[in-house]
């Protein structure tokens, strides 16, 4: 599904997603080091993190040692409410 707007993305339900992957570099086994991923995805199923972990997989020399993840939805339900009409003064 395409959305023209991060706030389009927000209302249909995703929220920001931080990966912070630990892994192996190929030359030194013994040496750990870290990157650090964020993109908005949907709780609790990820598929955008598991998108970017496949590619990972299939594509980069580095072995995956651990991931740690955290999920954040930045518009909740009782956040959002419609309008229904506007008063100005003066």
């Amino acid at each position: 599904m395409r959305f023209a707007s991060e706030l389009e993305m927000q209302l249909a339900g995703y929220g920001l997603t931080t990966a912070h992957i630990f892994y192996r570099l190929p030359d030194f086994d013994s040496l750990l080091q870290t990157y650090l991923w964020q993109d908005y995805d949907l709780a609790p199923d990820f598929p955008q993190m598991h998108k970017f972990l496949d590619f990972w997989k299939q594509n980069l020399d580095g072995p995956l040692h651990s991931v740690r993840y955290a999920h954040k939805r930045l518009i909740g339900p009782n956040e959002w409410r419609q309008v229904s009409g506007e008063i100005t003064l003066h």
